[in-house]
């Protein structure tokens, strides 16, 4: 496995980088910026269809940000510029151990102070400047693509947050014996707690930059399908410790065409440090399962890139709104469901039953799932019967 990007670049090319980057990181970013694309893609072509419009608003050229908004923009920028720098100025130990020294007080305190200073005289300089010249009005077109990063940046928020949430519930005393590691460590981030918590709060925010939320919640279904199928590549390569349960039954005369590692694997080096010790490595990573296991994230990445492209087929052939999403939510559902069969997770006692935390949601998902495409498709060929003369 390849806990660092930089270890899976020497592996497929035989170099010696050592770069910062945690391979579970970049696919995640990569994950990000994939679903971004595809977002504004969805978006564009929604608004030249006439299901999404633009916005046209009436600015005052005397108008300026509140200070309640300018005051919290000028820390952040503070506190990324203190830390950024401090990375600059201690690359290896950042390099050695780069999410110890994120959440560390370790930083540029000279960067902080410069930044804070600059950012402040130029909103105080903005301010003075708008208050001398006369007050116009000037109206700015915004089209629904354009809310593309904000909707982004909203939804991976509310999903980090929603993801510890629930990984501390299904992991509780692992949170009380450490809170702090347990709340700050990227490792633990239950997707179906983030989902729940992105969809409530990106309806709200879309009623808030006043789009139509059913046409929105449509384009995010081909967008959680890609990002999810990318992240759980991520999830393989790292070795995070989200795999199966042990597989040391033999490969099938059937599946004799896939390699090995696709049927079982002991992710040596993996990032979570489980397993045995290697003999004769030196470094962090040097651990191997003792008995190989299923490797479901990889599995579960191979079905979501399919999902992905029954959705993106689908996503012009389906005219009644909110049908994608419900559709988006059977194909994951199953998918999860099936997969928890062969995946380490904790299990809950449900009248009589065992199941984990993913099984029971992906149950109800499925459910909600059909019932969606059920209700809006029957309301969407109601609504054409009464618009037809």
């Amino acid at each position: 496995m390849f806990p660092k990007f930089s270890d899976l670049i020497n592996y497929l090319f035989g170099s010696h980088f050592d770069l910062p980057i945690q391979t579970y990181g970049f696919f995640l970013t990569l994950g990000f910026l994939t679903g971004g694309f595809v977002l504004r893609a969805e978006l564009k072509r929604k608004e030249k269809e006439g299901l999404l419009v633009k916005r046209v608003l009436a600015l005052h050229s005397r108008e300026t940000n509140s200070w309640f908004g300018i005051i919290p923009g000028i820390i952040l920028s503070s506190t990324i510029g203190w830390k950024l720098f401090g990375v600059i100025f201690s690359y290896r130990e950042f390099a050695s151990n780069p999410q110890h020294f994120i959440f560390s007080g370790k930083g540029s305190v000279e960067a902080l102070l410069i930044i804070a200073v600059v950012s402040l005289a130029y909103h105080l300089y903005t301010w003075f400047s708008a208050r001398k010249n006369e007050d116009v009005v000037v109206e700015e077109i915004i089209h629904p693509y354009q809310n593309t990063w904000n909707l982004m940046i909203v939804a991976i928020v509310a999903a980090l947050i929603g993801s510890k949430i629930f990984d501390v519930f299904d992991n509780f005393s692992d949170f009380i014996n450490d809170p702090v590691r347990s709340l700050f460590s990227f490792s633990g981030l239950t997707f179906y707690g983030g989902f729940i918590v992105t969809v409530i709060v990106l309806m709200q925010y879309v009623k808030l930059i006043k789009l139509d939320w059913r046409h929105v919640i449509d384009s995010s279904a081909p967008v959680i399908m890609i990002g999810y199928a990318v992240g759980r590549l991520g999830c393989h390569f790292s070795g995070d410790g989200c795999w199966g349960i042990i597989n040391t039954l033999s490969q099938p005369h059937w599946l004799a065409w896939i390699p090995d590692w696709l049927w079982a694997s002991d992710f040596p080096h993996n990032v979570a440090n489980l397993g045995i010790p290697i003999s004769d490595c030196h470094g962090q990573h040097c651990r191997v399962l003792s008995e190989p296991v299923f490797p479901t994230s990889l599995y579960e990445s191979i079905i979501s890139f399919i999902s992905f492209g029954i959705l993106w087929f689908n996503r012009t052939r389906i005219k009644a709104p909110v049908v994608l999403f419900g559709l988006f939510m059977v194909l994951n559902g199953f998918e999860r469901f099936f997969i928890e069969k062969i995946r380490i997770n904790n299990k809950y006692n449900l009248l009589g039953i065992q199941l984990t935390q993913a099984e029971i949601i992906s149950a109800f998902l499925i459910l909600i799932g059909i019932a969606v495409m059920t209700y809006f498709s029957k309301r969407y060929k109601k609504e054409m019967s009464t618009n037809t003369p």
